[in-house]
């Protein structure tokens, strides 16, 4: 987390700004709702978040094919230091990933694949829930 927080300042973007595009790298286009419910904003900073990575160049709003009352946003381009930023901790990460064997890596690409379902799945649980009261 602190990484994204200092690779975010070193492009001139916000935490969060990173972390939708982020998303959108990985997840594709969606719609401004469904990247409002992966970034955990609400429609408000949602709408202003978009605003800013399109006047930024990063996504563009598109009619969706389907239904033309709805928008896509979709990312086109990415910072242009983005790489060079990210660059010593990807070489760091490549060494370490190295000095593993081919078991080795499989068994903790099987946990990161596993895991990241699992906090998935957690987190639609959490949104869904109701507040109690004390």
């Amino acid at each position: 987390m602190l990484h994204g927080h200092a690779s975010a300042r070193a492009c001139d973007l916000g935490a969060t700004d990173l972390y939708a595009l982020n998303i959108l790298q990985l997840g594709g286009p969606m719609t401004p709702g469904e990247l409002g419910t992966r970034t955990g904003l609400t429609t408000g900073p949602t709408t202003r978040l978009v605003d800013r990575l399109e006047r930024a160049g990063y996504v563009r709003r598109t009619p969706d094919p389907e239904d033309r009352r709805k928008v896509i946003v979709e990312p086109v381009g990415k910072p242009a230091d983005l790489d060079l930023v990210m660059a010593p901790a990807r070489q760091k990460i490549g060494e370490i990933l190295r000095g593993y064997s081919a078991e080795q890596l499989h068994t903790l690409f099987d946990y990161f694949t596993r895991a990241t379902s699992a906090y998935r799945e957690a987190a639609e649980q959490l949104g869904t829930r109701t507040p109690t009261t004390k």
